[in-house]
């Protein structure tokens, strides 16, 4: 059980980080996840797939299991760190590096994409909580989510405050990000996938890709300056 002190001390730690966010850390932090969270991925199938076979609202069951599993892969990411942070402070700038290489070399597998998005696959119609389920398992499925948070969420985060609620709070505006662009969609697959061609996801995924590595090599730079 948490004390009263625990708490209050907690809320002062989310109140602290919320005031240290300006918009110039804020816009460019909102803009990286638009760009990650709108290029498909295996996610994106999975969505468009249920939401071929089972409609908008199947896409929406998915997604609900997605974001369970985002916010658990977030809180995985937010310990972590601070451990490191309270174990050994001076590895947070190597952190920080490593992951700004990591988000060069997405970018650059970006600006290779094909455009693919996978096939549907057939299959009974499932109830939504399997379909949650399924969602869950999705993104825990994937390792490559959980290494992408771990590289992503520090760049943005400060050696001023806790480095705990900063994650959190910078996890909560990727998940709304994320659950609106995989909600267009569940939208989209429900009406009619084929106005998403491999032409028009792979020219989305190239600009994307560019801005990320544009992005890494700035946030390199910044933490050697």
């Amino acid at each position: 059980m948490y004390s009263s002190a625990d708490l209050l001390g907690c809320r002062h730690d989310f109140s602290r980080v919320i005031a240290m966010l300006t918009l110039s850390t804020l816009i460019p932090y909102l803009g990286a996840c638009f760009l990650l969270a709108i290029v498909p991925g295996p996610t994106v199938t999975v969505i468009l797939a249920n939401s071929l076979r089972g409609g908008t609202l199947a896409g929406f069951a998915i997604i609900a299991g997605t974001q369970l599993g985002l916010a658990t892969m977030i809180g995985v990411v937010g310990l972590g760190l601070e451990a490191v942070m309270g174990f050994m402070a001076f590895a947070f700038d190597w952190i920080k590096l490593a992951g700004a290489a990591y988000l060069i070399w997405l970018g650059f597998n970006m600006l290779r994409s094909k455009g693919e998005l996978g096939t549907a696959a057939a299959g009974p119609a499932k109830s939504y909580r399997r379909l949650m389920l399924d969602g869950f398992l999705v993104i825990w499925s994937n390792p490559k989510a959980l290494i992408f948070l771990g590289a992503f969420l520090p760049q943005f985060v400060t050696s001023e405050a806790a480095t705990f609620p900063q994650v959190m709070l910078l996890g909560l505006f990727f998940m709304v990000i994320a659950g609106s662009t995989d909600a267009f969609y569940a939208v989209l697959g429900g009406r009619a996938r084929s106005l998403l061609s491999a032409a028009r996801v792979k020219i989305v995924s190239r600009i994307s890709g560019a801005i990320l590595m544009a992005g890494g090599v700035w946030l390199a730079l910044v933490k050697k300056a």
